[in-house]
């Protein structure tokens, strides 16, 4: 079991690699004072070290919501992860990027449920509300954040701005959202730390996957969500990264590419509100909506039939 656990550690910090990386690093692509290849390094340096200083978030995902010990625990880890991985490539693949931050939440949950692990209704909850508000919060910060920009910075200043904005949201990433591939390893190799080889590994990992994921995933959050410009990227980076930052401090798992949609959004309507390809938000919406009930209900029913062959 603990074989299988660790390889689907790894497979899952890859995919995460794929799914958040590229939004990460993709929206800045339209102020290149912050190179491609140095992004990836400089966020893989932080998915590798911050854990290592703060695991907070990490044992939300291992003891608030439901506690994953013991051989019980890992079981309902590898279900967790086999749907939560399950539901958001089914949505890749119908070109509906999606959250594997509410995923794996979603299925956490419904894993925990179906092998009868105790659930803490209050620690759910607000997981849930904290990751319902991020993207709410992200636009709204970004929209003050574009008025202040306007007021007290040049476009020669810009993209200073923007390499601040980069390492802020470097830090909240591997603070928070980044910190649910520690959480499987955790559970997976039974340590409740940040030992230095596995934060390593694990930022190998996610670089290779924001590597192959990196095309699409830019593309996906700056051309479809708005016809951003440098001012918007910069917005939606300082934005989302100090509401992430904000919810790491509260120990809450929220999505990064959310709140990057949700500065991308406030970014746009800062200027006009028909900026904002709202078709495209809505798709994407819709997929946030649908991932987290999905996911707890494949892992619930998985552990349900996993719990009865093994009686």
């Amino acid at each position: 079991m603990t074989t299988t656990l660790v390889t689907l550690a790894c497979l899952f910090a890859f995919v995460t690699g794929i799914n958040d990386g590229g939004a990460v690093l993709g929206t800045g692509l339209k102020v290149p004072s912050v190179r491609p290849l140095f992004g990836l390094l400089a966020l893989m340096l932080a998915v590798a070290v911050v854990p290592m200083i703060t695991s907070r978030v990490a044992l939300t995902f291992t003891t608030r919501l439901t506690p994953l010990t013991g051989t019980l625990g890992r079981l309902a880890m590898i279900v967790a992860v086999v749907a939560a991985l399950t539901v958001v490539i089914a949505l890749s693949v119908r070109g509906r990027p999606t959250s594997l931050t509410l995923a794996i939440v979603g299925a956490v949950t419904g894993a925990g449920l179906g092998f009868g692990l105790p659930i803490s209704p209050g620690a759910v909850a607000f997981v849930l509300v904290v990751g319902l508000a991020a993207p709410f919060a992200g636009a709204f910060v970004a929209t003050v954040t574009s008025g202040l920009l306007v007021t007290l910075t040049t476009t020669r200043a810009l993209p200073g701005w923007h390499r601040a904005g980069f390492a802020v949201q470097c830090l909240a990433y591997a603070a928070n959202d980044g910190q649910k591939m520690l959480a499987v390893f955790m559970v997976a190799l039974g340590f409740s730390g940040a030992p230095p080889e596995i934060c390593a590994l694990t930022a190998v990992l996610f670089g290779l996957g924001a590597l192959y994921g990196l095309p699409r995933a830019g593309r996906t959050l700056i051309r479809e969500l708005l016809a951003s410009r440098p001012l918007h990227s910069v917005s939606a980076e300082l934005a989302s990264g100090a509401t992430v930052i904000g919810c790491a401090a509260a120990g809450a798992p929220v999505s990064m590419t959310q709140a990057i949609a949700g500065g991308m959004i406030g970014a746009g309507v800062f200027e006009s509100s028909r900026r904002v390809r709202w078709q495209a938000a809505m798709k994407i919406v819709i997929a946030w909506m649908v991932t987290l009930p999905v996911s707890g209900l494949l892992a619930g029913v998985a552990a349900l039939v996993v719990k009865g062959v093994a009686a």
